[in-house]
């Protein structure tokens, strides 16, 4: 609790800057602390962080706001400050910012990007298509560039572009509504026509299949993933990698079930194994998978989001 307060006043502090007291963003009026309500209706409240990841992300976050106040102009310091805010947990607010970024740079692509993706966390569906949907546009033509990550991976290496991540975060908001046919034509589209990294192909690959399944292409999810083999070199996909080795019957599913230090990593692995099942008609034991990531509080994860879908069809 005692981080919570001074967050709380630079929030304050920060966005009256930003909005100027103008209410551009129509999120829905939530209690102080609830970020979202879930697609089962549950209260969706901002994470909690340890000591040591809040001291590291608000370290960061209170830098961006620095860059931001010397230029608040900056397309780039917009950007850092909402990315840092989400980091934080604080979704909504992070969402204020890249849509104050839209007034203030609407032809960056970037802006809507990020959004988006900040509108998959809040469970908004539909808003973060149509971000997807007008950063694609604004990208058409466009040299693609390489993303920097806000939460660098071991090598420090980015593995993802600015059009691989408009069309992975656009395909896989598509799946999550269930729209598999449309899934399918994004994640075509990008693995036809960008030049992706391994690390990024897997990603794609893992949805594109699950998309293929879900709408009843058996033959051409299994020759979609048919040149993806355990021994590739990837820097941070790796669970991605072992689903789709599980996929392809190499692999044990229960080993997999196995419980690491990583929560994001284990809700990326559960939903996968629960949709192995269901794609494969244990409906009864994908759920009980996807109960149990739905048990944790890692609801910002994209497992977790994608379980929650699940079983919210199910019991609707």
């Amino acid at each position: 609790m005692k981080n919570f307060l001074p967050l709380i006043f630079i929030f304050t502090f920060i966005f009256g800057l930003i909005s100027c007291g103008e209410n551009r963003v129509d999120l829905p009026p939530l209690p102080s602390g609830v970020q979202t309500i879930s697609l089962l209706g549950d209260t969706l409240t901002t994470p909690k962080l340890s000591q040591e990841v809040f001291e590291s992300h608000n370290e960061k976050f209170l830098e961006a706001i620095s860059n931001y106040r010397i230029d608040p102009e900056n397309a780039e310091n917009i950007i850092w400050l909402g990315r840092r805010a989400a980091y934080l947990g604080e979704y909504r607010e992070a969402i204020k910012i890249f849509t104050e970024g839209t007034f203030k740079n609407p032809e960056d692509p970037r802006m809507y990007r990020h959004r988006g993706h900040r509108y998959i966390t809040l469970r908004h569906f539909d808003r973060a298509i149509r971000d997807f949907e007008r950063a694609e546009e604004l990208k058409r033509g466009v040299p693609d560039m390489i993303e920097p990550d806000g939460l660098p991976n071991e090598l420090n290496q980015p593995v993802s572009t600015l059009k691989s991540n408009v069309w992975y975060h656009k395909g896989l908001t598509l799946y999550l509504k269930g729209e598999y046919h449309r899934a399918i034509e994004t994640y075509e589209k990008s693995l036809k026509e960008l030049d992706l990294t391994d690390d990024m192909r897997v990603a794609m690959l893992y949805w594109y299949y699950s998309a293929l399944k879900r709408s009843g292409q058996d033959e051409r999810a299994g020759a979609s993933i048919e040149d993806i083999t355990a021994d590739m070199n990837l820097i941070e996909n790796d669970v991605y990698l072992n689903l789709i080795m599980v996929f392809k019957g190499l692999f044990s599913p229960d080993r997999m079930m196995e419980v690491s230090d990583d929560a994001l990593q284990n809700a990326t692995l559960w939903y996968g194994i629960g949709n192995w099942h269901y794609m494969n008609g244990r409906e009864e034991r994908a759920i009980e998978i996807w109960d149990r990531i739905l048990d944790t509080d890692e609801w910002a994860a994209f497992g977790y989001i994608a379980a929650e879908a699940e079983i919210a069809r199910i019991v609707n």
